[in-house]
């Protein structure tokens, strides 16, 4: 079961989300060495890359292994994305680009970004289009993430989906919740089926993957052409593994259940890769992140835990590892259990002064931010 991104073959359906801090080049290495998809970059601004940020182009570092070059691009003016896409196409080589509006995090979307967008038809569809034109001389797909809607009573993925399809994007992923639920709740796999009955490009389902078969089951039930994977993959890059078995094999209860020992293995080689793209004290820190991710379910002590957490060194990392007890057997009992951030519904979504008058709306009011730091 392969995926169709206008001129791109996708082997397995299978996307990395793109996670800030997370999807970087060390990463997504790392995903790829378990198995195959689309491994998508750290979001990046279009305003940030059309001025030059240096931040944002140290941001575009991809590993030699990465053949299909992803980028996630941000923005809100539809001149700015179109010159970033452009540039993206023309100096850096990528072979796909994903453009957010499902971004939750209130500073993206009190600027009207993110999830907060695709309430303005007219400003959705004016990006879209900047962004295809662009990239189209280059035999460059577009796609696009969205969530359901800013709440309950402002869904926008139905019209989002027919303005995708209308302007020539490759496909749309779909989160199953809105920006109000942010990463709380259950997502909503019905809405993702509804899309997929929508519009006659291919969907993509995102949320609440945990395991290879939530992947399969999303597919069965929906229709989607293939899945998103964010926090599923946290601690668990085998994760992909699972998933280029099961959309290979067809087997829905395929899990890689590796015991503490393996994982030690794989978390020196994740903090390895850290080092090697970003120098080992920054590597080092940038790591530690991971730790909880990685040690979720097993018995590792506080003590332990705590001074991994603060680990500055490979050196250091390795006497750390070696405390670890390798016959300790994976924790069957976090299978299935989300990762990463959850948390409670907000109160309300943060939004520019009257964005919700006009859906029809085109032009942004709010100019957005230079810097990547959002979340995706």
């Amino acid at each position: 079961m392969a995926l169709q991104l206008g001129s791109l073959t996708v082997d397995v359906p299978v996307v990395l989300a793109p996670m800030a801090g997370i999807t970087n080049a060390a990463f997504r290495r790392l995903c790829l060495e378990q198995g195959a998809g689309l491994y998508v970059c750290e979001m990046i601004t279009s305003r940030g890359l059309v001025e030059g940020d240096a931040t944002t182009k140290s941001m575009l570092a991809f590993d030699e292994l990465e053949t299909v070059r992803s980028v996630q691009l941000y923005g809100t003016d539809p001149v700015y994305v179109g010159k970033a896409a452009e540039i993206l196409c023309a100096d850096y080589g990528v072979h796909h680009i994903d453009l957010n509006f499902g971004c939750p995090v209130p500073k993206v979307t009190r600027k009207g970004g993110g999830g907060a967008l695709p309430w303005k038809r007219g400003l959705l569809g004016e990006i879209l289009t900047a962004a295809v034109k662009a990239a189209e001389p280059y035999g460059v797909p577009v796609t696009m993430k969205t969530r359901k809607g800013i709440d309950e009573d402002h869904l926008t993925y139905l019209d989002a989906g027919r303005i995708a399809a209308d302007t020539g994007i490759a496909a749309i992923a779909l989160h199953g919740r809105t920006v109000q639920q942010a990463y709380s709740g259950i997502a909503d796999w019905e809405a993702i089926g509804e899309l997929v009955q929508a519009v006659d490009i291919p969907v993509l389902g995102n949320g609440d993957i945990w395991e290879a078969r939530d992947a399969l089951r999303m597919v069965e039930e929906t229709g989607a052409a293939g899945v998103v994977v964010g926090r599923g993959c946290l601690g668990r890059p085998w994760l992909f593994r699972d998933l280029a078995a099961a959309f290979t094999g067809g087997l829905d209860e395929i899990a890689t259940l590796p015991d503490l020992g393996e994982v030690r293995v794989m978390m020196r080689r994740h903090a390895e890769l850290l080092c090697q793209y970003m120098g080992e004290e920054k590597g080092s820190k940038e790591f530690r992140k991971h730790v909880t991710w990685y040690l979720k379910g097993f018995r590792a002590g506080g003590a332990l835990r705590h001074s991994l957490a603060l680990v500055d060194s490979l050196a250091t990392l390795d006497r750390l590892l070696e405390d670890l007890d390798p016959s300790e057997p994976f924790p069957v009992g976090e299978l299935g259990t989300p990762r990463g951030r959850q948390g409670a519904p907000r109160k309300h979504v943060v939004l520019p002064e009257g964005w919700l008058d006009d859906a029809d709306g085109a032009g942004c009011a709010v100019a957005e931010d230079v810097d990547s730091s959002s979340g995706g």
